[in-house]
């Protein structure tokens, strides 16, 4: 049976001073880019540096003294990790943790200091998931599920009380959505209170099943692949979470690619001064892609801010080069004193700034008589990337 209102106010009394009251900001460069007022819950600043501190600690609250003293077992990708680690040290219990092979080292790091024991097995979150339940079984832990499990959903959902009350007039809503237990639990406490309220869900195009779900089409397994959005790779999706919460409380879903969440990313660090992983900065990639009703005030949640600093410079440059601030341009121009300073003069006259430049000569598609001179360019936009493009064409370069 799906958790009601109340379970969500008692989650509330009993994580008052455990939690934080997350901010929320409005952002100027965030309603223009929408064409509406938004905000933005950060929740990228809560303890363990996302929301799934909320509903690991309810959970754990939850366990009688004889459970706490067996230990916990969990699978997650980062940051059910980091909360449950951190929910079962401040209560003295044991946790172990199995993650994916590819989890990002900074959350493999931080889940360890938080007091776990991390156990990496597994490609995906899925294989993890098992592996843990092998474990439950084996060792008689308890397993603290990362969204399929009341506590852990009313917790989560504590969120959405904190928002209406910061954001009284509100009148849409913007979650990711990887197992469902944060939108669900949001999403309950919102329509319960606020049923006018829009709910939107957004997932990664990398594991796009609850969306497929939600539009009642046949569910693909998809291929493993690795996305910037790992909080948010969930190989199959969760009948019990459609049933019991999405299908009837969520009001639409999309799904956006790892390139719109790169563009994202960048977007929140240079605009909005905030720094949030791909599986938050998805709310608005998929606000900016879909045609939704957003009314006269949005919120987008981010969720968490645990990415991977080596993950940051190929982020930044991803998104600035979807958003044509950044381009690498390969000229192949005759391979004679003079052409070098031809084209830096060009990318001089139209205002361009050269990050790098290297000389190719054996670069396929480059004759003897040629080389290939690929620059790494600040540029302006898309059509300033054409114009300078266009100038090399001018002065006889080929454009590869």
């Amino acid at each position: 049976m799906p958790i009601r209102l109340e379970d969500i106010q008692a989650a509330r009394k009993r994580l008052q001073g455990l939690v934080q009251t997350t901010p929320v900001n409005s952002s100027r460069s965030v309603s223009d880019r929408l064409g509406t007022s938004v905000c933005l819950k950060l929740e990228n600043t809560q303890t363990t540096g996302s929301f799934k501190v909320r509903g690991s600690l309810n959970k754990m609250l939850s366990l009688s003294p004889e459970e706490l003293k067996r230990g916990v077992v969990a699978s997650s990708a980062g940051n059910h990790a980091q909360g449950v680690a951190y929910a079962a040290t401040q209560l003295g219990a044991k946790s172990h943790v199995v993650m994916p092979e590819t989890a990002p080292l900074a959350k493999v790091l931080a889940t360890q200091k938080y007091g776990a024991e991390v156990i990496l097995k597994g490609r995906i979150y899925d294989e993890s998931f098992q592996y843990a339940k092998e474990l439950e079984k084996k060792h008689g832990y308890t397993f603290v599920h990362p969204y399929e499990d009341d506590h852990i959903i009313a917790g989560q959902g504590t969120l959405g009380l904190e928002l209406l009350e910061q954001v009284p007039d509100v009148e849409s809503i913007v979650v990711p959505v990887g197992g469902g237990g944060l939108i669900s639990g949001v999403a309950t406490a919102v329509k319960a209170l606020r049923p006018e309220v829009r709910v939107y869900g957004v997932v990664s195009n990398v594991s796009p099943g609850m969306l497929q779900m939600f539009r009642k089409q046949s569910v693909e397994p998809p291929t493993p692949t690795l996305t910037i959005a790992d909080g948010i790779s969930v190989k199959k999706p969760s009948q019990a979470m459609y049933e019991g919460y999405i299908s009837k409380l969520v009001d639409d879903m999309i799904d956006v690619g790892d390139e719109e969440i790169a563009e994202s990313i960048v977007y929140f660090l240079e605009r909005a001064k905030t720094l949030v992983e791909g599986s938050g900065a998805v709310v608005l990639a998929g606000a900016e892609k879909a045609e939704w009703d957003l009314g006269k005030k949005c919120c987008l949640v981010l969720s968490g801010g645990n990415i991977d600093l080596n993950l940051v410079s190929k982020v930044i440059e991803r998104g600035l080069s979807k958003r044509g601030r950044l381009v690498r341009i390969a000229a192949i121009v005759p391979d004679r004193p003079g052409y070098l300073m031809k084209l830096t003069n060009v990318i001089a006259e139209k205002g361009a700034n050269v990050l790098d430049v290297k000389h190719d000569r054996v670069r396929a598609g480059v004759r003897l008589s040629e080389t290939a001179i690929e620059f790494l360019l600040e540029t302006r936009s898309s059509d300033h990337i054409v114009e300078m493009q266009d100038a090399f064409r001018a002065i006889g370069a080929r454009i590869l």
